[in-house]
């Protein structure tokens, strides 16, 4: 879909989160890619990146203490510094990095709940964080514990909604019986459909919470622009998706997010990333696209009908997942 971007961009999708959470805007912005992860990026260019999705409506934008060890959040900093207001801050914890980034475990204890709360309130500039999300699961401590920690900081006033990531129905469960939870952040794509087949979804829709989906262009490779042989196998699905795109005419990144948003009409938001604000407007495209129940079933069928290969992790992230 061909949008004029300097005279209109679409009106944002909205969604409500959670229970008794605000109204926000359904496609946000991961903002994870902007320090770590997908090669170098420039300070500048992701700047003009995070207020131009602000300008657009991209709103709901999520970091991570993790990311860049840190520096994911000091770069919002500089963008939240003159528009905190017209942000809904999301923000992470509970993986723990050392001394150039390596990785060093997981914790949900109580004291690191409020050590990691308070050094990300120091990152970001800012008193509140809107959505506090536990990064992954702490096998280690009970979810009751993380989750009283965090409901602490929410009686404190220095965060407004709680968050899980990556875990499974049942630790949700937990988890809501001691604090409302107001989103779930997991992955999810026409490649990755497994909350559907685990419970996770089933448990969120009885509890109200929203899914957050992240990962939704599956890093990239759904748009068609990432060809690598390593992922030969898994192409015949963008190939289709790309057919898909064509006949209905916009791109294929529309497609997938839109498709993701079909899936949950109240309850689901999105929160592509990217390093370029071509790539940013393209996404923002979707709010403009609808599928279809018809088109639904059919991008079913292209999922339904492809083994995808590999996994979304090396062995010990996949050990860190459903907990």
């Amino acid at each position: 879909m061909t949008i004029d971007f300097a005279s209109v961009a679409p009106a944002p999708i909205k969604r409500h989160l959670g229970k008794n959470g605000p109204i926000v805007n359904a496609i946000g912005f991961g903002a994870m890619g902007l320090s770590e992860f997908y090669g170098a990026a420039d300070e500048a260019e992701s700047l003009a990146v995070l207020n131009r999705a602000i300008d657009l409506g991209a709103t709901f934008i999520d970091t991570a203490d993790m990311y860049g060890s840190g520096t994911n959040e000091e770069l919002l900093a500089k963008v939240l510094k003159t528009r905190r207001s017209e942000v809904f801050l999301c923000t992470k914890f509970g993986v723990k990095r050392g001394p150039g980034g390596t990785f060093t475990g997981v914790s949900g204890s109580p004291e690191y709940v409020r050590e990691a709360a308070e050094a990300s309130l120091k990152r970001l500039g800012v008193e509140t964080i809107d959505l506090y999300y536990q990064l992954r699961v702490d096998p280690n401590t009970p979810i009751e514990d993380t989750v009283r920690a965090m409901a602490e900081l929410v009686e404190e006033g220095k965060v407004r909604y709680l968050g899980l990531s990556e875990c499974s129905g049942d630790t949700l469960r937990k988890a809501y019986a001691v604090h409302p939870i107001a989103a779930v952040q997991i992955e999810y794509s026409p490649w990755t459909t497994d909350i559907e087949q685990n419970g996770l979804l089933a448990a969120a829709r009885d509890l109200g919470v929203s899914i957050v989906a992240s990962s939704p262009l599956g890093r990239g490779f759904l748009t068609g622009r990432i060809r690598s042989e390593n992922f030969a196998k898994n192409l015949e699905i963008v190939d289709n998706l790309e057919d898909f795109a064509r006949r209905k005419g916009v791109e294929v990144s529309e497609v997938v997010l839109a498709w993701i948003l079909k899936q949950g009409d109240e309850d689901f938001i999105v929160i592509p990333g990217t390093k370029r604000v071509q790539y940013l407007e393209e996404n923002w495209g979707a709010n403009a696209v609808t599928v279809t129940d018809a088109e639904d079933a059919e991008i079913r069928e292209i999922i339904n009908s492809i083994t995808i290969h590999g996994t979304r992790y090396e062995e010990w992230g996949m050990k860190m997942l459903n907990l």
